[in-house]
C-alpha cells in the first residue's frame, strides 16, 4: 500500500510541475505550487537537489508571492505577518533611538539623516541615500555588527555586512552582468532604481537567479528575503548572523529559546522590550 501510495504521489506530482512549467494562469500556478509543497520541502532538504530547486520550480523566477505562499505553509498567517506588523510602529522608532547612543561614524549618521528625515523629502544631502524604512533597517546591523573574525577570517566592518544584506544596482546597468560577476552563496537584496532614494524594484538574488519581490518598500522586500532562508532551507552569511537572529527570535518569534544567540541580541531585545513595558 505504501508503494502504491508513494507512487501515486510522484504521478501527482509530475503532473502538477508539468502544468506549472506551462500554464500562464496565475490562479493554477499558486494551487500546483501549494499542492507540491511537501515534495519541494523534501527537495530542499536534500543537499543533492536543493542547488537546483529554482530550476526545478521555475515560476519562483516570474511569479511573485511563490516564496510568501511557502513561508505562510511553513509556518502560519500570524508568523508570516509579523514583521509588516511590528517593526514601523514599535521597533524602528526605537532601533533609532537606540543607534544614536552609539559611537558615531560617518556612515551611521548618514543612516540616521536619513532614517529620521520626513517622509518624501528629497534634500539634496539625502538623494545618494537609502529611504526612510531602508536606512531604519540598516542601523539594526550597526546594533548587531558582525562577529569578530577569527585567524583564517578577518574582521568584516557594520558597512561591510550591509553590502552583504542588500545591493543598490542603477536600472540604466545591465541585470545579467551582476548575476555573471555575483559569487555569493547566500541570499541577498538586489535594490534597483535610478538612485538610492528611489527604488523601482527589488529582488532576492539566489545561486545567480533573481526571484521578483511581491513588495515594492524595503520593509516588505526584507520580509521576502528572511522568508527565502526558510523556503529554500540556506543558511544566513555568517556576518548577518546576529541581525537575522533577532529579526527570526524577536520578531517572527520563531524557535525562541531553542535559536543559539549571541549576547548582544539578547540585550538588545531586553533593551528594546524594556521599552515596551515602559511605555505602556
Amino acid at each position: 500500500m505504501l508503494i502504491r501510495h508513494s507512487a501515486k504521489e510522484k504521478h501527482r506530482n509530475r503532473e502538477a510541475m508539468s502544468l506549472l512549467n506551462h500554464t500562464t494562469d496565475k490562479s493554477v500556478i499558486f494551487q500546483k505550487m501549494r499542492e507540491t509543497f511537501q515534495h519541494r520541502q523534501k527537495l530542499v532538504k536534500n543537499p543533492g537537489s536543493s542547488v537546483h530547486i529554482l530550476s526545478t520550480f521555475p515560476r519562483f523566477l516570474d511569479i511573485k508571492g511563490l516564496v510568501e505562499q511557502d513561508f505562510t505553509l511553513l509556518f502560519d498567517e500570524e508568523t508570516s505577518s509579523r514583521l509588516l506588523q511590528k517593526w514601523d510602529t514599535f521597533f524602528r522608532p526605537n532601533v533609532i533611538k537606540e543607534a544614536k547612543r552609539l559611537t558615531s561614524t560617518a556612515e551611521l549618521s548618514q543612516l540616521l539623516l536619513s532614517a529620521e528625515r520626513p517622509q518624501g523629502n528629497d534634500l539634496d544631502e539625502t538623494r545618494s541615500l537609502y529611504d526612510q524604512e531602508m536606512s531604519s533597517l540598516l542601523l539594526l546591523i550597526h546594533l548587531l555588527p558582525p562577529p569578530p573574525g577569527g585567524p583564517k577570517s578577518p574582521k568584516i566592518s557594520a558597512c561591510d555586512a550591509v553590502e552583504r544584506l542588500v545591493v543598490f544596482h542603477k536600472s540604466c546597468c545591465s541585470l545579467e552582468e551582476h548575476l555573471n560577476n555575483n559569487q555569493r552563496q547566500h541570499p541577498y537584496l538586489l535594490a534597483v532604481g535610478r538612485q538610492k532614494s528611489k527604488i523601482d524594484n527589488f529582488y532576492v538574488t539566489l545561486d545567480k537567479h533573481l526571484i521578483p519581490c511581491q513588495a515594492n518598500r524595503p520593509l516588505g522586500a526584507f520580509d521576502e528575503l528572511f522568508k527565502a532562508h526558510f523556503v529554500f532551507n540556506v543558511s544566513y552569511d555568517s556576518a548577518l548572523v546576529s541581525f537575522y537572529t533577532f529579526l527570526q527570535t524577536t520578531l517572527y518569534n520563531i524557535d525562541v529559546g531553542k535559536m543559539k544567540e549571541s549576547p548582544r541580541v539578547r540585550d538588545l531585545r531586553a533593551r528594546l522590550l524594556n521599552q515596551a513595558v515602559t511605555l505602556s
